[in-house]
């Protein structure tokens, strides 16, 4: 360790540098001159003030800049440790997300566009797995400037993200309800969900059935969707069927199919081709969730979304900021010819 405080101590002879500086620098030098690798355990916060003669402020500030950078982290009543021997990152994001499907590409495209390519980003999927889930940010707490986290409706979410500081978190896309004061960047599912149906109720009630695919409460479709859809449909009136699965070669004639699933999407598209049927005639399409190839695919599909390039660029401006958000954005109908 001594090397350590040897290249904190040669830094008094460089004019400009405040102790906060040579603290963090020393680090860095010493990590490139590999006499600190990967793993090695740091001086306590005692330790330094014995052997600098700095602050207990200063210290803890220093080791505060190291972690954010991704260069050092902090184990719960371990210690300090070099987390990593890349010295030149600045900024480190712990991004978790549910999993690599279109409409999360299109939140880290947008994100990592709205960040200097300097920045780091480390992508975690769960997959709507809560013991995967856990596992996860068990092994990124401590580590990172920043968390970005899709979290899932589950009994242990809350207490999961204890192990993250809440403020250097975001949740985003979906709002689950923990303690303290927290940021979020998120969608509404019910309300949004029945005024949709409510916009499209002239149109559905041109056809003779209103089917609906939920799917397991395990799942990840949201399970307020099924409730707006049930509230819809006793409102209206409309006669309706709730299904779990889509079969192939099921699609029928005069119905309206409404699908959170994109496989079960494209195996109604499948169908209606191979059997003739008109999408918007014979046959009514409605997806959660809008992506390119909804807009292009069988002359476009109509779907309802909320803006994943907004929440991205709102996340990536929270990275940089640290500022308090607390915002839902809203959800919009997209009419196309499948409705």
């Amino acid at each position: 360790m001594k090397n350590i405080f040897d290249k904190i101590h040669k830094l008094e002879e460089v004019s400009g540098y405040s102790k906060h500086e040579r603290l963090v620098q020393g680090f860095i030098d010493a990590i490139d001159e590999k006499l600190l690798r990967q793993g090695d355990l740091l001086p306590s916060v005692n330790s330094m003030i014995k052997e600098t003669g700095f602050a207990r402020e200063t210290i803890v500030k220093g080791y505060k800049e190291l972690i954010e950078r991704g260069i050092v982290e902090s184990k719960n009543r371990m210690g300090y440790f070099v987390a990593s021997e890349n010295t030149n990152q600045k900024l480190t994001i712990a991004l978790i997300l549910y999993a690599f499907d279109s409409v999360q590409e299109t939140f880290y495209n947008a994100f990592r566009a709205a960040l200097d390519p300097s920045v780091h980003i480390d992508i975690f999927f769960h997959n709507h797995n809560i013991d995967i889930f856990e596992t996860i940010v068990n092994k990124v707490a401590g580590r990172y400037a920043t968390y970005i986290i899709a979290p899932m409706p589950h009994p242990r979410i809350a207490e999961i993200l204890q192990a993250i500081p809440l403020n250097k978190f975001l949740m985003i896309d979906r709002y689950e309800q923990i303690a303290g004061d927290f940021s979020y960047v998120v969608q509404e599912f019910e309300q949004s969900t029945y005024q949709v149906l409510m916009e499209l109720h002239n149109t559905i009630k041109q056809f003779d059935e209103l089917v609906f695919f939920s799917r397991p409460p395990d799942s990840d479709s949201p399970q307020e969707i099924l409730a707006s859809f049930k509230k819809f449909v006793a409102d209206q009136n409309i006669k309706h069927d709730i299904k779990t699965k889509y079969i192939a070669g099921s699609i029928e004639k005069g119905k309206v199919y409404f699908s959170t699933n994109d496989t079960q999407t494209w195996m109604m598209l499948k169908d209606c081709k191979e059997q003739n049927l008109i999408l918007g005639k014979d046959v009514g399409i409605l997806s959660q969730d809008d992506d390119p190839i909804k807009e292009i695919i069988c002359d476009g599909i109509t779907t309802y979304s909320t803006d994943f390039v907004q929440m991205a660029k709102k996340a990536a401006h929270f990275v940089l900021t640290k500022e308090k958000v607390r915002e839902v954005i809203p959800t919009a109908l997209i009419r196309r010819k499948s409705l």
